[in-house]
């Protein structure tokens, strides 16, 4: 991760988090995580504190991913040193992230032309004025690009690091990582960056009773008049609490839990697309090869090839 004068330190601390800590529970780290910088002392947001005792530039070469410098004020220019840093690890290969303004840095350096990002969407209008070749999507939390990822407010920073670390080492993994953060195990990177959450008119309107009760019975037929019962409310009622807490529907949620029950099941071992289907609640091994190549990117077989037990 590149640390630039002025970056933020709240998405400093999440890649730390996510991709830097020692990981005992799962027996290995998961990265070799580093920081660079242009410089020996970096004056970090406003001041608050200077960063010393990291890496030169020269480390980011040797890169497989490369988190660029994001900060504050995305209107001023990065350093040459910076930009060239970043286009060599384009051109060796590199995987480029960009944590909220830091879609700013890879668009400066040219790579993003003709693909697809996102950033905080404050920015929206600036960054199409400045950077109109870039596809810029700012109604979602991150854009999975292939080689070159963005996230949208610092908070989606979380979000596109388990993301990528669920690209790498499978779901079971990175729920693992999610627990030890107390954070959501996975929101889709197509979710509204922006949620209005009104004043609940009682006392407590969480969703995590019967979110609960829905996960033990991913494997049954379960319907929005099933879990608006067990919520002890209308189903109208019980999609705007999904919306204004969660930011999708409840048939979506489901979707999403019980793909990533599939993808748990695959990497214990289960080899009988069916069974896989069946127990995760997605019906067919039709079904679910669908929704894993719409959502992963690959087939089942793919994944359990990726992922499985005994994959190295």
């Amino acid at each position: 991760m590149i640390v630039d004068e002025n970056s933020n330190p709240f998405e400093l601390g999440c890649a730390t988090e996510v991709f830097g800590l020692p990981r005992p529970e799962l027996g290995s780290e998961l990265y070799d995580f580093r920081l660079c910088a242009p410089q020996p002392r970096t004056l970090m947001r406003d001041g608050f504190f200077t960063l010393t005792g990291v890496e030169g530039l020269a480390a980011a070469e040797a890169a497989d991913t490369l988190i660029v410098p994001n900060r504050p004020d995305p209107g001023v220019p990065r350093r040459r040193e910076v930009l060239e840093a970043v286009r060599r690890a384009h051109a060796c290969g590199a995987r480029l992230i960009g944590f909220c303004s830091g879609a700013f840095t890879l668009a400066e350096a040219g790579v993003l032309d003709g693909r697809r990002a996102t950033a905080h969407w404050q920015w929206a209008h600036s960054f199409r004025a400045r950077f109109p070749a870039v596809r810029l999507e700012t109604d979602v939390l991150f854009v999975d690009d292939g080689d070159i990822l963005t996230a949208a407010g610092s908070a989606a920073a979380l979000d596109l690091g388990l993301h990528v670390v669920r690209r790498d080492h499978g779901a079971e993994v990175a729920n693992t990582v999610s627990r030890r953060l107390v954070f959501a195990a996975h929101r889709d990177g197509g979710q509204r960056q922006f949620v209005e959450r009104p004043m609940p008119d009682t006392p407590d309107e969480s969703l995590a009773p019967v979110l609960a009760w829905a996960q033990e019975r991913l494997d049954t037929p379960l319907t929005v008049p099933d879990l608006a019962r067990r919520a002890a409310v209308s189903p109208a009622t019980l999609h705007r609490r999904f919306r204004a807490q969660l930011g999708c529907t409840p048939p979506a949620w489901l979707t999403g839990e019980r793909l990533a029950l599939a993808c748990r099941l695959i990497e214990r071992g289960e080899n009988r697309m069916e069974a896989v289907a069946r127990h995760s609640g997605l019906g067919t091994a039709a079904n679910l090869r669908a929704l894993m190549r719409r959502t992963t990117g690959i087939t089942p077989t793919a994944y359990r090839r990726r992922f499985g037990p005994g994959t190295p």
